[in-house]
């Protein structure tokens, strides 16, 4: 296979269709973390503890989870006029013109004590795939198949219980320190029956693992604005984060998204550790460097949807020779199998037959038996429960009992999200002073505009006027500082709220009596300047009265920005 291959020559030879790759496969399921291949050193130490159990559902401490068959449809954004004539056609109809397939019959296996990399070329179907796999397919995608928690059908109820979500984007409040922001984790996410020093207990033991001993009491940083720590080290706290419950399966999507190589190394070297410890780690990657690629446990290769190789990186070297596709020498063997597997623009058709000779090859190799054969079982194992026959160990008592979306109870989210909002208000003085700055220049400039008016009929036009200013700044003050603050801190209410850390109604009662303090001083701030230059009613009764309803005027107008 050569540089100087015709444009219509496939870069695999068809000739192997017909044949049967075998390789050896050596089954990782309750490999101990001595059996795991080690890395190199870095700078990064990742201590190996004992598992303890957090909040797994049921104790659970290891498992397996398999998919079988599982297909992924976008559907077609279409204009209203298109969908109202597109309602009269029949369903099949619509179905084929509005359907794009994203995955085709991907089945695939993760064992604890395992990582497993998902990569690919750009738009192989690796987030989408593990999107999949987490029940998190966005609006217009239509996913199907089975996926299975140690043989027994998966729910998104069980899959939440027992796994950890790590995102791509790193969100956090960046004036909290990493120590704060673990401490706000433990209270909101692990189960209610853990006492509270066993919990700071947890903190340290996360923060001693993923060697963020060091930066715990420094700010998050907010990009642009506040300095604070390393993207490597972000990286590592939102592993703490989702690590504080000691989950036994762990979903990570471009962890090395925005690293240099060496950051990246350090928290594939996080990840290593977390695996050693037995848990089941998958990851998406986009293109790992040499180094990066030698530590993955398993590859799992997607190339236009469908799964092109599964196994260990080894295997992926002996699989792709047997096909005349070896990786040269000294070469990145992930970049190798990307390049193989990429669109290449005016090749469209070799790049197909390739995909479709690496797809099928390895439906028919060994390792891909094995992988169709546990699908079965899982889809059996599904027809039975449903069929009645047997109990999923999802649907006992434990299980349903932490099927609340919400770890902690109501007081509880209540005080935590109460306390970290104070900490967001307090830590940000400036912000305070410039508001505070603001409401005395505005109130003097009021009062000296209005200054010493006369109950006539001219000034009580103009003690109406000042009283609309006063009501105007009022409002439209608060409204805009209610929205600065709720609009930087929406991605991290969605993203918490949706996993479940604390209701709706706990956060926005908690930001606003965090906030109160600074919105009940204000109008009192405001109205003692204004009011007496001003010259209105000097009774004390009637000052105070003017104050409250500026309060309540403050309140109402956060309620609306908060809206």
């Amino acid at each position: 296979m050569t540089a100087g291959n015709e444009e219509h020559e496939p870069l695999i030879s068809s000739s192997v269709d017909n044949q049967r790759v075998a390789y050896n496969n050596s089954p990782q399921d309750g490999r101990s973390p001595q059996d795991s291949p080690r890395t190199s050193s870095g700078d990064v130490t990742v201590s190996i503890a004992p598992t303890r159990n957090y909040g797994s559902v049921g104790g659970v401490e290891k498992v397996t989870y398999t998919w079988a068959d599982v297909n992924a449809f976008a559907t077609e954004s279409r204009s209203r006029s298109r969908r109202f004539w597109n309602f009269w056609r029949t369903s099949s109809e619509r179905m084929f013109q509005q359907r794009k397939q994203l995955l085709r019959n991907v089945n695939g296996a993760a064992y604890p004590g395992e990582l497993l990399a998902i990569m690919g070329s750009s738009g192989a179907g690796k987030t989408t795939l593990l999107n999949t796999l987490t029940f998190r397919t966005p609006s217009g995608v239509v996913s199907s198949g089975t996926r299975a928690l140690n043989g027994q059908p998966a729910t998104p109820e069980a899959l939440t219980a027992l796994s950890a979500y790590v995102q791509q984007q790193d969100l956090f409040i960046g004036t909290l320190t990493v120590r704060e922001h673990l401490v706000f984790q433990a209270l909101v996410r692990m189960d209610r029956h853990i006492p509270y020093a066993q919990r700071m207990r947890r903190v340290q033991e996360v923060i001693s693992e993923l060697a963020l001993s060091k930066c715990q009491n420094t700010v998050i940083g907010i990009t642009g604005r506040l300095k604070g720590i390393s993207g490597g080290e972000m990286k590592r706290l939102s592993f703490a984060s989702e690590v504080l419950t000691d989950p036994p399966l762990m979903f990570c999507d471009e962890p090395t998204s925005g690293l240099d190589s060496f950051m990246a190394q350090n928290v594939i070297q996080v990840l290593k550790g977390l695996a050693q410890k037995g848990k089941t780690v998958i990851c998406t990657i986009h293109q790992p460097s040499s180094e990066l690629y030698a530590m993955f446990d398993k590859l799992l290769i997607m190339a236009d949807g469908r799964v092109a190789f599964l196994g260990s990186p080894d295997q992926a070297t002996d699989f792709f020779k047997e096909l005349g596709a070896a990786c040269p020498a000294n070469y990145n063997p992930a970049d190798h199998f990307i390049q193989l597997l990429a669109g290449v623009p005016g090749r469209e058709e070799a790049t197909r037959h390739t995909i479709d000779t690496v797809c099928t090859s390895f439906a028919k190799s060994e390792i891909g038996c094995k992988i169709a054969a546990e699908a079965e079982n899982a889809l059996y194992n599904e027809r039975k429960i449903s069929g009645g026959w047997i109990d999923a160990p999802w649907n006992s008592s434990t299980v349903r009992a932490h099927r609340s979306p919400y770890k902690a109870s109501w007081c509880a989210q209540f005080r935590a999200v109460l306390w970290r909002s104070w900490l967001s208000v307090t830590k940000e003085p400036m912000l305070i002073k410039v508001r505070f700055l603001q409401t005395v220049m505005v109130s003097i400039l009021i009062g000296v505009i209005y200054f010493g008016q006369h109950l006539d009929q001219d000034g009580v036009m103009n003690i109406n006027g000042a009283i609309f200013m006063f009501l105007t700044n009022m409002t439209f003050q608060n409204i805009f500082a209610v929205i600065n603050v709720f609009c930087s801190e929406l991605p991290i209410f969605i993203r918490e709220h949706h996993s479940g850390m604390y209701r709706a109604d706990v956060y926005f009662l908690s930001k606003t009596l965090a906030e109160a303090p600074v919105f009940a001083t204000i109008p009192l701030v405001f109205t003692t300047i204004a009011y007496y230059m001003i010259g209105l009613n000097p009774d004390p009764k009637r000052f105070f009265i003017a104050s409250g309803l500026a309060a309540l005027i403050t309140n109402v107008a956060t309620s609306f920005g908060e809206c």
